[in-house]
């Protein structure tokens, strides 16, 4: 039983984390870049001892990766204390102590956004995409297709407008009918995204309304509703930019952009590849569970744990 242990350690002031780790410990820093890199287990990583560099402050640190007859080596840049690192090879700095995709994952918001899966779910998928981008719509029926019939359980996905109007002229007029789309309800917004994808290549600028008019009739849409708000679309188009704003923070430059647990990947993706990371990162979170300050930052209450009992509300 778990349960006494931490009401103890919380009454008395103890901590439950475990002791700092070092980027000079060869277990962890291999287990950091392993989930960094998505290196498949049946990749060999060898950890070179640390030896002087010519920046003070810095150790180098090489690592030997190898799969069959093909090697690479990454060099890394480790501060004294063992704390902080610079991946040289691909760019980068990180603590050892901290998930690498940490700092991306709290700033995305997902309150509000269309969204699919299982809430409370493992991990979770924030998409930026643009209605009028190609390689968006590549990505949308790929994951529509593949995502819950791959994990029916173990992903929740949010969608996150992000029109490049400069290159799509009529992304943001799509983005902020689906606003209006989605106050009726989930199942239309995601009915309506299906939808514009799959008619993306026969709309044009001066077709876009008259296009979203037969969906809205197909759908059985309360189409006063649906005309109210869209009579009133700069308050939706505001929406969007609040989105736009957001994905800019994030320093979003292109999409469809996703992030998976804060993992940011650009691009549209196979879905071999996709679903490979998906298994990685849901396979890394079951083997190393929140700490007791990740748990307490999910549940405040951490020091109102009680003994397990019916009369326990």
């Amino acid at each position: 039983m778990r349960f006494l242990p931490v009401l103890l350690m919380c009454a008395l002031g103890f901590s439950a984390e475990p002791p700092a780790k070092s980027a000079f410990d060869k277990t962890v820093f291999t287990d950091y870049i392993r989930h960094l890199m998505v290196f498949n287990p049946i990749v060999q990583v060898k950890v070179d001892d640390p030896k002087p560099s010519s920046i003070e402050g810095l150790k180098e640190v090489d690592m030997h990766v190898s799969y069959g007859p093909n090697s690479e080596t990454l060099r890394f840049f480790v501060a004294n204390d063992g704390k902080h690192f610079i991946n040289v090879s691909q760019g980068g700095i990180y603590d050892i102590n901290e998930d690498p995709f940490k700092e991306d994952r709290d700033k995305l918001n997902v309150e509000g956004a269309p969204s699919f899966g299982t809430p409370g779910a493992a991990l979770t998928m924030v998409v930026f995409s643009d209605f009028e981008c190609p390689q968006c719509k590549l990505e949308a029926e790929t994951l529509r297709k593949n995502l819950m019939a791959a994990f029916p359980t173990q992903v929740r996905l949010y969608f996150k407008d992000f029109p490049l109007e400069s290159l799509h002229p009529w992304a943001k007029a799509a983005a902020a009918t689906g606003r209006c789309i989605l106050k009726q309800g989930q199942n239309h917004f995601w009915a309506y995204h299906d939808w514009i994808y799959a008619h993306q290549q026969d709309i044009q600028p001066n077709t876009f309304r008259t296009k979203v008019d037969e969906f809205v009739k197909s759908d059985n849409l309360d189409q006063i509703q649906f005309g109210n708000c869209m009579s009133d679309i700069n308050a939706a188009g505001g929406e969007v930019d609040k989105e736009v704003a957001e994905g800019k923070a994030l320093n979003i430059d292109a999409t469809p952009t996703m992030f998976i647990n804060g993992r940011r990947l650009v691009g549209s993706m196979r879905w071999e590849n996709l679903k490979a990371i998906i298994d990685a990162d849901l396979e890394y979170e079951k083997a190393h569970p929140p700490t007791a300050t990740q748990a307490k930052a999910d549940d405040e209450k951490c020091c109102e744990i009680q003994i397990p009992s019916p009369l326990n509300k």
